[in-house]
């Protein structure tokens, strides 16, 4: 499989604290990817280089042939890249359709006076944006609550609207940032499964960090694992737990080699 993302020798210092540092990795097309390690190990600011949040100290990121390093910050959701954030970035007095309407800024070409005026193209555009949303609103099976105020909403019904969003600017990389934190068993298996249906329905790449190990493990085809800003492991899910430097990041020195020597 062709990469769709290349990251080489990343890095990212906040003064004299090294972040991250010297992070390689590729992402093919059609692959779901995971991004895991220890709290503080860099995986959120991994995600907010690539994102354009953050511009790295050192290094370079290559998405679909593109050095994003030569791109605005507010254009990589239209080069192709959408997000979901660790904490809800969501407007939470409008509506469900309202916010994910929000993500389709990236298509819309009208001028401010096509705007005014309302016909033509602004006119297609908005029926085009609205026939997305339905699509995706299905697509989520969030029908029940499409008309609904987003902060009257539960804390797994509003994270399903955030990748509701995300999904609206048809991206070609999905970052998804601990989408399952803070839910139920029955919403966490809800999320598994259309991670799995947005790669193999709409054909769109997906990279998560994520701390629930069953989803990464059941889900993901390649994971990268991150220790202290550096990538110590990278393999299929067998081969990341049997990995003796991953159990010693996540359980310490004593108890990875007990759990080794035990068979574990």
């Amino acid at each position: 499989m062709t990469a769709l993302l290349a990251i080489e020798n990343l890095s990212k210092r906040f003064g004299g604290l090294q972040a991250v540092g010297d992070v390689s990795l590729e992402v093919s097309r059609g692959e779901i990817c995971s991004v895991i390690g220890p709290n503080g190990a860099g995986k959120t600011t991994l995600f907010n280089m690539i994102s354009g949040v953050l511009r790295p100290s050192g290094g370079r990121i290559s998405f679909d042939g593109i050095d994003l390093s030569t791109i605005s910050p507010w254009k990589f959701a239209a080069v192709g890249i959408g997000r979901t954030f660790q904490n809800l970035a969501l407007f939470k007095h409008g509506t469900v359709v309202e916010n994910i309407l929000t993500g389709r800024h990236t298509h819309l070409r009208s001028t401010v006076l096509d705007a005014v005026v309302f016909y033509g193209r602004t006119r297609k555009e908005e029926i085009a944006a609205r026939q997305r949303v339905e699509h995706i609103i299905e697509f989520l099976e969030i029908e029940h609550i499409r008309d609904a105020v987003v902060g009257t909403l539960s804390y797994g019904q509003q994270k399903r609207v955030e990748l509701a969003r995300a999904l609206a600017c048809e991206p070609k990389l999905l970052l998804l940032d601990e989408m399952v934190s803070g839910m139920n068993q029955e919403e966490t298996e809800d999320i598994a499964r259309f991670v799995l249906d947005i790669r193999d329905e709409l054909g769109i790449t997906v990279v998560m960090i994520e701390h629930e190990m069953r989803i990464v493990m059941d889900i993901s085809d390649r994971i990268h694992v991150l220790n202290f800003g550096r990538k110590i492991a990278e393999g299929t899910p067998d081969e990341i737990r049997r990995d003796p430097a991953v159990a010693e990041a996540y359980l310490g020195g004593q108890r990875a080699e007990a759990m080794a020597k035990a068979g574990a």
